[in-house]
């Protein structure tokens, strides 16, 4: 009842007095969502960034893993757009090739830095392949140390799908937890929460069925975080768009998207939160920008609440591999590519945005089923 978890809510802060990161919480969380800004998502695992090399013929070592991460980072004028970049652990601990940390190279230029911090999905027993994440072990102990290394926020990604038989009650309430405990362990430490339940978009459903079924995971991972005592004001929320399943036979318009993400928005996601930013979830990239874009220009009109942005890793990178192709003399045409891709996002994240002045090869499609970190 009520009353007795208010009773409970007064007790707790009793004994458990307010986090004495708060202040600083609520900073970073403004500050990644600043206007005409976003997250750049770099925390592929060693595994899936060897996909991506794979593409290109390129081998998966760590000095190209590293040489790659660096002409992310190094395009000019990149702070413009993008306010953090996650990292996977290995590039927190790397340096640049001319010996300075990745860390330092990042804060010089006033980018806020992310750290990945869990350990991938495990398979939930009794349930038709649906998974919970893995990572908790440990983990306020690895909080402790990444932002003693200058990690300021981190990212935790929960993964459903939809199918007439998924995503399962239990699957939703055990991803809901799992978040908000991680959520509740980083704040403890400092790190802003980047909560990422993420409605995965293999199937062929139609717009009002992920509508309803985002609604169900987002509003029941609220209701966890709270029940958790997590700080609102210091946390991101890093979710789908509500858009129809990639096999889905009809035809959607980006209005269509906003108008579904935005009523959705509205009906689960206190004001308290500072921002949402949307992850790609393998739609093309241009597809991510224009969709971004109606998003917010709806968003305005409605005065919705939220910073409402990106937090892109394949719709900021597909094409700057492509165009970087491993070698050393195509650096900088890979870098204006990115930096291209993400001024076009920049734009969105204001509504301001206007279709593909850029080049083609933002068309293609990004799609990867049962897609893995």
């Amino acid at each position: 009842s009520s009353t007795s978890m208010h009773r409970v809510k007064v007790t707790l802060n009793h004994i458990f007095p307010p986090n004495k990161y708060e202040k600083e919480l609520a900073e970073t969380a403004r500050a990644i969502v600043a206007e005409g800004k976003g997250i750049l998502a770099a925390d592929e695992s060693t595994g899936t960034i060897g996909q991506r090399f794979k593409k290109i013929n390129l081998e998966n070592t760590e000095t190209n893993r590293r040489d790659y991460r660096e002409l992310l980072f190094k395009a000019p004028g990149i702070e413009k757009y993008i306010s953090g970049v996650i990292l996977f652990e290995e590039t927190l601990n790397q340096k640049s090739s001319n010996g300075v940390p990745f860390v330092d190279v990042l804060r010089k230029l006033g980018i806020i830095v992310g750290i990945k911090v869990d350990k991938g999905v495990g398979l939930i027993p009794g349930t038709d392949d649906e998974t919970f994440t893995q990572g908790l072990d440990g983990l306020a102990a690895r909080c402790a140390e990444y932002y003693a290394k200058g990690a300021r926020f981190a990212k935790w990604r929960a993964v459903l799908k939809i199918s007439p038989s998924h995503p399962s009650d239990l699957a939703i309430s055990e991803n809901a937890r799992g978040l908000a405990l991680y959520a509740a362990i980083c704040q403890q430490n400092g790190l802003v929460p980047i909560v990422e339940p993420e409605v995965l978009m293999d199937g062929e459903h139609s717009i009002q069925v992920c509508a309803a079924v985002t609604e169900a995971v987002w509003q029941r991972t609220i209701a966890a975080l709270e029940e958790h005592q997590v700080f609102l004001e210091g946390i991101l929320l890093k979710p789908n768009m509500v858009t129809p399943g990639q096999q889905f036979k009809g035809k959607t318009t980006p209005q269509d998207i906003a108008s579904a993400t935005v009523r959705t928005l509205q009906r689960t996601i206190p004001p308290a939160i500072p921002g949402v930013s949307f992850l790609s979830g393998g739609q093309g990239e241009e597809e991510a920008t224009v969709n971004l874009n109606a998003i917010n220009k709806l968003a305005r009109k409605e005065k919705a609440p939220w910073a409402l942005t990106f937090s892109y890793g394949r719709a900021l990178q597909a094409s700057t591999i492509s165009a970087w192709n491993g070698k050393a003399e195509n650096v900088g045409k890979a870098q204006q590519v990115l930096l291209e891709r993400a001024k076009a996002n920049s734009l969105a994240q204001k509504g301001e945005y206007s279709a593909s002045s850029s080049s083609s090869s933002g068309q293609e499609s990004l799609y990867v089923k049962d897609y893995k970190y």
